[in-house]
Formats: C-alpha cells, structure tokens, sequence
C-alpha cells in the first residue's frame, strides 16, 4: 500500500514516515498544500494523511480540489484543530477520517485497517463511468454504447486505474507496481503490451476514450469533451 503522508511538521513528517515504513507501507511525503497535489496528481496512492494547517494551500482546501476532480482517494486528516465544527467541516468536505493531534500511532494503524475494510472505497466493486464507457471491476467487462467485451486480469487492473484517474499522467513504475506487484521483476515491455491490448479493446467498443504515451514518463487516459 502506498501512503502520501502531507505534513509541514518536520519532526513529525519523517517520524511517522518512519513509523509506517517499519509496517511496510510505501511512503511518499511532502509538506505544502500546493506540493501535495502535484504528488496526488502524479501518482496513484491508496490513502492520503492530511494535515489541515499547511504552507501555500491549507488542508481543507486540497481535499476539495481532490473531490473536484473526482479523486476519490480515502484522506485521513491529522490535525491539531480540535473542534466540534472542525471536525464536522472536514469530514463534510469529504474526509474519511478525523484525527486530533497528538495521538497514538497504534491508534492511526487501527484507523487505517478500519478504512482498508471498506471494499467501496479500497478495490472499486462498483461499475465505473467515464465518457462513453462503463466498466465492471468484478466481472472485467467494458461497455459504450450497445457494445462490449471482455478483459483478462492484468487489463482490467489497469483499465481501473486509468478510469479512477482520468487525464492523468501516470508514471510507468507506477501502472507496473499497481497491476504486477512492487517486487515484481516485470519487464517494461510487458507494460507496452498490456497498453496496446487496451487500445484494441477500446476500439472494439467504439470508444472515444484514448491512452496515450507520455514520453519519459508513462501513460494517460485522454477524455475528449
């Protein structure tokens, strides 16, 4: 599981960086609002912790710009605002979670393992929309129009990425840590591959949805207007 921790404390940053990477987690960490969402946008992550007072674009104001976007990403705030209507307005503004500082790391790493028991929110069971298609992560279908084929595994975890972060560019390390594994020892080419049958697939359905190389860098889904 990849982490983007978002802290401008620096003591704090790096001792909990340090914390979750002794539980295995990749961590990635910055500490200004305007820095984090670069990084969001850059890189797929499966949980955000969000600080609310930040350096350039405070906390509340990222998670909008995230939700905005339609970022779904599930974002735990770690914050010292401590109110009743702090509380309230960062879980309105589409946190999943709310914790005060100071707190106990064990108590972060049940929050964590509760929100990872969330199937809605973690592995996407739900049909996903964008443009002309749907697709079913379940039964690895893609849908436009009156049309529709099959996908095998490795198509429909990537088809999946691409769809929850549309126009995105998204690094080749990452699409390749995401479907085959971080351990993996996956060639780059096989990333080439598995692009090319995901073009024919969405060919074969009349999409309009188009992947692009981004070179140096990876791939994006272009959505046309």
């Amino acid at each position: 599981m990849r982490i983007l921790l978002v802290e401008d404390d620096e003591n704090l940053c790096y001792t909990l960086q340090y914390q979750l990477e002794q539980e295995g987690f990749l961590v990635d960490t910055c500490m200004d609002g305007e820095d984090a969402l670069f990084f969001i946008r850059e890189r797929v992550h499966d949980l955000i912790l969000l600080d609310r007072m930040l350096p350039s674009m405070d906390g509340i104001s990222v998670l909008k710009a995230l939700r905005r976007e339609k970022i779904f990403t599930p974002v735990i705030f770690l914050t010292a605002l401590s109110s009743l209507q702090d509380k309230i307005t960062g879980l309105d503004c589409g946190a999943d979670d709310y914790m005060v500082k100071p707190f106990a790391f064990e108590e972060l790493m049940a929050r964590i393992r509760c929100l990872s028991r969330r199937p809605q929110k973690w592995e996407g069971s739900s049909v996903i929309s964008l443009g002309d298609i749907s697709f079913d992560p379940d039964q690895k279908k893609l849908f436009c129009h009156t049309k529709e084929c099959s996908l095998s595994k490795k198509e429909g975890a990537l088809m999946e990425i691409f769809l929850r972060n549309p126009g995105q560019i998204l690094p080749r390390q990452t699409l390749l840590s995401r479907v085959w594994g971080p351990d993996s020892e996956v060639e780059d080419g096989n990333l080439d591959n598995y692009i090319y049958f995901l073009r024919r697939r969405l060919r074969s359905v009349d999409s309009r949805l188009e992947l692009k190389a981004v070179r140096g860098v990876g791939y994006q889904l272009e959505v046309y207007r």
